[in-house]
C-alpha cells in the first residue's frame, strides 16, 4: 500500500513539474516571440532544402499516436518504421507495430503492399516519381508511407500553408543531438520539429496535434539511425513473393475485424 502511494506522488510531483515548465515556457514564447519569427520560418527551410537536396537516405522513426477509449481512458499506441529512398523513383519501408503490420516496395513502376503477418500482398500500377507516388497512394488507395512527410522534395510550401504562428522555442538535445525546437500553427493543427543544429539540419523529431478536437491528441515521431549515403542496391525496392504468400485483389491494409483481405480471385 505504501509503495503504491509513493508511486501516486510521484507521478503527481512529475506532472505538476511538467505542467509548471509547460506554463512557463508558453509564457515566455509569448512573451518574447512574434506571431511569424523569421528564424523559424529560416530553419525549417534549411531543413525540407537538405531534405530535398539528398538523392538517398535511410532512418528509422518511432510514431507514439494518443488516443481516447470509449471509457475516455487515454492510451498510446506505438508503431515503428524504417525506410529507404533512392530519389527519383525508389523506395522501400517497413512498419511494425500495435496496430498495424507492412512492408512497402516501390520500384518506379509499380507500388507494393506486403502484409508479412498473413503472408498476402497487393501490387498498383504507380507513378514514376516517389512523390509522384506519395500522392497517388494517399489520394488513389487511401494510403499513407511511413515517414511520407519526409520524402516531398519541396516540402516547405506544404508545411507552411496556412500557417498563423511561428516560433523558435528554444535549444533542446534529442538522442544526443543538439536541435532548435521549432512551434508552428495552423487551423485546427499545432506541430512542433526539433532540427539539428550545424551542417546537416535533420528532423530529429516531430509532433502533430490536433487542436481542433477537444482531447487535443498528438502523434510523436522521433528519428534515428539517419544516413545520407546508404549502400543498397536496385533489387532491394522489388518485391518478390516469399514461398506461400498470396496476392489479393487490392492493397492489403488492416481490417477492423483484423481479417485477412480476399485472395485474388476468391469471394469477396
Amino acid at each position: 500500500e505504501m509503495k503504491t502511494l509513493n508511486v501516486r506522488m510521484a507521478t503527481a510531483w512529475f506532472a505538476l513539474g511538467v505542467l509548471a515548465l509547460s506554463a512557463t515556457v508558453s509564457t515566455e514564447v509569448r512573451a518574447q516571440a512574434p506571431a511569424m519569427d523569421p528564424a523559424a520560418t529560416q530553419i525549417l527551410r534549411q531543413m525540407t532544402d537538405y531534405l530535398g537536396s539528398l538523392k538517398q537516405f535511410s532512418v528509422r522513426t518511432q510514431n507514439t499516436i494518443e488516443d481516447v477509449l470509449e471509457s475516455g481512458h487515454r492510451v498510446d499506441f506505438d508503431v515503428s518504421a524504417s525506410v529507404i529512398v533512392s530519389r527519383p523513383d525508389k523506395l522501400h519501408s517497413e512498419r511494425k507495430g500495435d496496430l498495424i503490420e507492412q512492408v512497402f516496395f516501390y520500384d518506379g513502376k509499380t507500388l507494393t503492399l506486403y502484409r508479412p503477418s498473413d503472408k498476402v500482398y497487393g501490387t498498383k500500377p504507380a507513378p514514376g516519381t516517389v512523390e509522384e507516388m506519395l500522392d497517388f497512394a494517399r489520394e488513389s488507395l487511401g494510403l499513407m508511407v511511413p515517414a511520407a512527410d519526409l520524402m516531398y522534395r519541396n516540402a516547405f510550401p506544404l508545411l507552411m500553408q496556412d500557417v498563423t504562428l511561428a516560433v523558435v522555442v528554444g535549444k533542446a538535445v534529442i538522442g544526443g543531438v543538439k536541435c532548435d525546437h521549432l512551434l508552428f500553427s495552423r487551423p485546427g493543427v499545432d506541430f512542433q520539429v526539433w532540427v539539428a543544429d550545424g551542417a546537416r539540419p535533420l528532423p530529429c523529431k516531430y509532433v502533430v496535434t490536433d487542436t481542433g478536437n477537444p482531447e487535443r491528441l498528438s502523434t510523436t515521431t522521433v528519428t534515428s539511425d539517419w544516413n545520407v549515403a546508404p549502400a543498397v542496391a536496385d533489387a532491394r525496392f522489388t518485391f518478390v513473393p516469399p514461398k506461400g504468400a498470396k496476392p489479393v485483389s487490392y492493397m492489403p491494409l488492416e481490417t477492423a475485424s483484423g481479417q485477412p483481405p480476399t485472395p485474388a480471385g476468391g469471394n469477396k
